[in-house]
C-alpha cells in the first residue's frame, strides 16, 4: 500500500469519527430540549388546573416504584435463569443457606452451607478486653473457597451444599453433580482441642477432567481487635508461613502491611497477639500469594487485620481425590501449639536462638512450675525474679564488689583529679586511676563482663511477658491485665511518643532505675572528668527516661519485672558495700604506694600511648 492510500484511509476514518461524534452530541441536545419543553408544557397544564398536582405526584411515585420492581425482578430473573452445563448445580446455586455448629468444651465453630465453610469461631473461657465474647473471626468474616474446573469453572462459595451427616463432632456437606458425582466437605472436631479437621473430596469418575492437575483455595479472614492497646496488639500480630525442615516460620507484617509469593509450603498462620487461625496441608500447598493488611486504630468495626492466602493445591490424576487439611482456631499457648509437632509454637516471639533457648528451657518451665501452686501471677513474677537474681548472683557479684570498692576509693580518686586537673593530663590521670584500681584489686572490665552474660536473660524476659497468654487479663494490685499496660492517668487523646496514658509500673520502674544509677555513679569518677560527666548523664538521666517511654505502652508484667530486678539489685549492692571494709582497703592501697606492680598488656599499651603523646607535644612546642 502506497503513501497516498494510507493518507486517504486516515482521512476517511477521521471524517467518520467526527460525523459520529457530531450526531451523538446533537441527539443529546435534542433530548435535553425536548425534556425542557415537556416540563414547561406540564407546568402550564398544572397552572391552568388541567392536571391535579397530587395525582401527578402519585403517578410519578408509582412510576418510580414500577421501575424499581422491574429492576429487582430483572436481577432475580437473571439469577434464576443462570444455567450451568451441569443442570444439577442450578438448585444448589439458588438454595437458601443454613447455619450449623460444632461445639466442644473449648470453642464453638459455626458453618454455613453456602460454600460449606466456617462461618464464625467463638472461643470459650476467654473474653475480649471489654468483657465481650471473644471471636477469632466474627460471623461471615471468613471465606474458604475452592475453585476447580469440572467441565466448567465453578467456585464453591457460590453454591449451597446439602447436609448429609451431622453429629456432635462431625459435619458433612456435599455439592451434587449429575451421575452421582459430588464435591464433599467433611469437618470434624474432638473434645478438649482447638483443632478442626477438614477433608475435601472430589468423588466420581470424570468429575474433574484428567488433564486438570490442580485446584485453587482462597482463604480470607478478618480478625477483630481483642486487646486493650492497639499499638501493642499490632506489634505482636502478623502472618506466618512454614517450609518443612526449617527451624522456624517466616514472618510477614508484624504490625505492617505485607505480602509474599511462596512455593511448596506446609502451613500458614494468621496470628493476633494471643490467638491464631492456622491452616495446614499435610500434602503441602503447591504455591500461594500471602498478604496481611492492618486496619487503622479508628476503624468503626474494631477490626485488627485482614489476612488472605490465595493458594494452589495438587490433584491426583485418574482417581478420586481426597485431600486432608487441618485448621487451628485458638490461643497462642506454647505447650498447646507444640503438641501438634508442626512448629506451630514457633509463631510465639520468644527471641533468637540463644534467648529463645533460655526462654523455652528455663523461663517457661519455671513459670509453669510456680503456676501449679500459686494463683497470683504477680507473686509468680516476684518469685521468678528472686530465683533469677540468685542464679546469676555469682556472675554479678564481681561487678557489685568492684562497684563497692570504687565507692570506698572515692577519696583517692578525688586526689588524682586534683593532681591532674588539666585536659592535656587526661592520659596521666587515667593511668593513675588504673594503677589505683589495680592496687585495690578492682577490675573495671570484670564488672562489664557479667552484664553481657546476664543480658540474654533480660532480653528473654522482654520477649516472654508480652507474648505470654497466661498473663492475659490477670489482675495484680492496681493493674487489671498484666499482659497490657496499666494506666493511672488517661489523657483522652494520644500524645506523641508517650501515648494516651501514664503507666504506674513503668513510672516506678524508671524512678527506681534513676535511684539505682544515681546511687552507683556518684561513687565513681569525679564530676570534673568530662567523659565521666557524659557517662553519668546517659546512665542516670537518659536511660531511665528512655525506658519509661519504651515500657509505658508495653506489658505491665514487663515493667513490674524490671522494677523488682532494680530493687533487688539495690539491696544486693547495699549488702556488698557493707561487707567492704573501707578503712582496711584504703590502708592496703596506701601501703602499696611506691612499690612496683606487674603491668598488664593494656597498661603497657596505655603507657606507650602516653609516651607518644608527650613526644608529639614536645615537637609542637619546638615549632
Amino acid at each position: 500500500m502506497d503513501k497516498n492510500s494510507i493518507i486517504g484511509f486516515v482521512l476517511i476514518a477521521a471524517v467518520l469519527f467526527g460525523f459520529t461524534f457530531y450526531q451523538s452530541k446533537q441527539a443529546k441536545k435534542q433530548a435535553e430540549l425536548q425534556a425542557q419543553l415537556d416540563s414547561i408544557a406540564l407546568a402550564e397544564k398544572i397552572a391552568r388546573g388541567e392536571i391535579d398536582t397530587s395525582a401527578a405526584a402519585t403517578a410519578a411515585l408509582e412510576y418510580e416504584q414500577a421501575l424499581a420492581t422491574e429492576s429487582v425482578a430483572a436481577e432475580e430473573g437473571a439469577k434464576s435463569a443462570k444455567i450451568f452445563k451441569d443442570s444439577a448445580l442450578d438448585a444448589a446455586y439458588n438454595a437458601e443457606a443454613q447455619i450449623l455448629a460444632l461445639e466442644n468444651d473449648k470453642f464453638k465453630v459455626e458453618f454455613t452451607t453456602k460454600g460449606a465453610q466456617p462461618y464464625s469461631v467463638l472461643i470459650k473461657d476467654y473474653y475480649n478486653y471489654d468483657s465481650t465474647a471473644l471471636y477469632v473471626f466474627h460471623p461471615d468474616n471468613l471465606e474458604y473457597n475452592i475453585s476447580v474446573y469440572t467441565g466448567e469453572f465453578i467456585q464453591t462459595k457460590d453454591f449451597n451444599f446439602v447436609v448429609t451427616e451431622q453429629t456432635d463432632s462431625t459435619l458433612v456437606m456435599r455439592l451434587p453433580f449429575s451421575g452421582g458425582k459430588y464435591i464433599e466437605q467433611r469437618w470434624a472436631i474432638s473434645k478438649g482441642s482447638y483443632k478442626v479437621d477438614n477433608t475435601l473430596s472430589f468423588i466420581g469418575e470424570g468429575l474433574v477432567p484428567r488433564n486438570v492437575s490442580s485446584f485453587d483455595i482462597d482463604f480470607r479472614v478478618t480478625m477483630p481487635r481483642m486487646e486493650k492497646g492497639y499499638k501493642n496488639e499490632t506489634q505482636y500480630s502478623k502472618l506466618n508461613f512454614y517450609y518443612e525442615g526449617d527451624k522456624k516460620p517466616v514472618e510477614i507484617g508484624r504490625g505492617r502491611n505485607g505480602s509474599k509469593r511462596v512455593e511448596r509450603f506446609d502451613w500458614f498462620a494468621c496470628q493476633q497477639q494471643f490467638f491464631s487461625a492456622i491452616m495446614s496441608a499435610p500434602d503441602k500447598f503447591a504455591s500461594g500469594e500471602l498478604a496481611v493488611e492492618f486496619f487503622p486504630e479508628a476503624d468503626e468495626n474494631r477490626n485488627l487485620m485482614h489476612c488472605s492466602a490465595l493458594m494452589r493445591a495438587d490433584l491426583k490424576p485418574n482417581r478420586d481425590n481426597v485431600i486432608p487439611f487441618e485448621f487451628y482456631f485458638g490461643p497462642n499457648h506454647f505447650k498447646t501449639l507444640k503438641s501438634f509437632d508442626k512448629k506451630y509454637e514457633k509463631i510465639i516471639p520468644l527471641g533468637g536462638w540463644l534467648v529463645g533457648w533460655f526462654t523455652r528451657y528455663a523461663i517457661i518451665p519455671m513459670f509453669d512450675f510456680f503456676s501449679r501452686f500459686i494463683k497470683s501471677y504477680g507473686l509468680i513474677i516476684l518469685l521468678m525474679t528472686i530465683v533469677i537474681k540468685i542464679v546469676v548472683f555469682p556472675l554479678t557479684y564481681k561487678s557489685l564488689a568492684s562497684s563497692a570498692k570504687m565507692a570506698a576509693l572515692k577519696p583517692e580518686i578525688e586526689k588524682i583529679n586534683k593532681k591532674y586537673p588539666k585536659q592535656e593530663d587526661a592520659m596521666k590521670k587515667q593511668q593513675a586511676t588504673m594503677d589505683l584500681y589495680k592496687r585495690a584489686n578492682v577490675s573495671m572490665m570484670g564488672g562489664c563482663l557479667p552484664m553481657f552474660l546476664t543480658f540474654p536473660i533480660l532480653w528473654a524476659m522482654f520477649r516472654f511477658f508480652p507474648a505470654s497468654i497466661e498473663l492475659r487479663q490477670q489482675p495484680f494490685l492496681w493493674c487489671h491485665d498484666l499482659s497490657a499496660y496499666d494506666s493511672i492517668v488517661d489523657f483522652g487523646s494520644r500524645i506523641p511518643i508517650l501515648g494516651d496514658h501514664i503507666s504506674l509500673f513503668a513510672l516506678l520502674m524508671a524512678v527506681t532505675m534513676f535511684i539505682y544509677s544515681k546511687f552507683t555513679m556518684n561513687n565513681q569518677a569525679a564530676a570534673s572528668d568530662p567523659s565521666a560527666q557524659s557517662m553519668q548523664f546517659m546512665t542516670v538521666w537518659m536511660m531511665p527516661i528512655m525506658m519509661f517511654f519504651i515500657c509505658n505502652n508495653l506489658s505491665a508484667a514487663l515493667s513490674y519485672y524490671y522494677l523488682l530486678s532494680q530493687l533487688i539489685s539495690i539491696i544486693q549492692t547495699l549488702v556488698i558495700r557493707k561487707s567492704v571494709n573501707k578503712e582496711e582497703l584504703l590502708a592496703k592501697v596506701r601501703a602499696s604506694e611506691g612499690k612496683p606492680l606487674p603491668k598488664s598488656k593494656w597498661q603497657q599499651r596505655l603507657e606507650e600511648a602516653q609516651r607518644l603523646q608527650e613526644q608529639q607535644m614536645k615537637q609542637q612546642r619546638r615549632r
